[in-house]
């Protein structure tokens, strides 16, 4: 079941088109999700209630390490994706390597972009090519307590300390 949910971008691309043409409301969302916690499952539940249909696309590892420094991912892309491909509330999964979901956000066209309250003072840098071709921006409130990087920073101290 889980390998079904794992589609690659042109796949995902033939899809949504089905799915507009049958009407239903894609939502996309994007991220690394290198250690899967309790905060990025009630972010995803809450995206996967705003649409039919929900697509993940994950930050491939050369592009966490952009974004995260030479020390991140944890966890490699393809287990990523698989985990996140469990989930009840994801429909579909891809990995994409740019630096930015905007390129694969224009050949997908989703209805609603959702991204995590983390950008409450300015929005996505996707935002405006998401409103170009006439979708939503959704900015859901951010689980507070539940980071990766905390999480990553409680297992060095606390390898540290014994």
């Amino acid at each position: 079941m889980t390998a079904t949910k794992l589609l690659t971008e042109e796949a995902l691309i033939d899809r949504c088109k089905a799915w507009s043409a049958l009407g239903q409301t894609i939502v996309f969302t994007n991220g690394c999700f290198d250690l899967l916690h309790p905060g990025h499952v009630a972010y995803l539940e809450a995206a996967r209630e705003l649409g039919d249909v929900l697509v993940v696309a994950v930050n491939s590892d050369r592009s966490v390490r952009a974004l995260k420094g030479p020390t991140r991912p944890i966890t490699p892309e393809d287990d990523r994706a698989r985990v996140l491909a469990a989930l009840a509330c994801v429909d579909y999964v891809t990995v994409f390597d740019d630096d930015t979901a905007e390129r694969l956000l224009c050949n997908l066209q989703p209805d609603v972009y959702v991204k995590g309250g983390d950008y409450t003072r300015t929005e996505p840098v996707e935002a405006g090519a998401v409103r170009a071709y006439g979708g939503n921006v959704r900015i859901l409130p951010f689980a507070s307590g539940y980071s990766t990087s905390d999480l990553v920073r409680r297992i060095i101290d606390s390898n540290h300390s014994q």
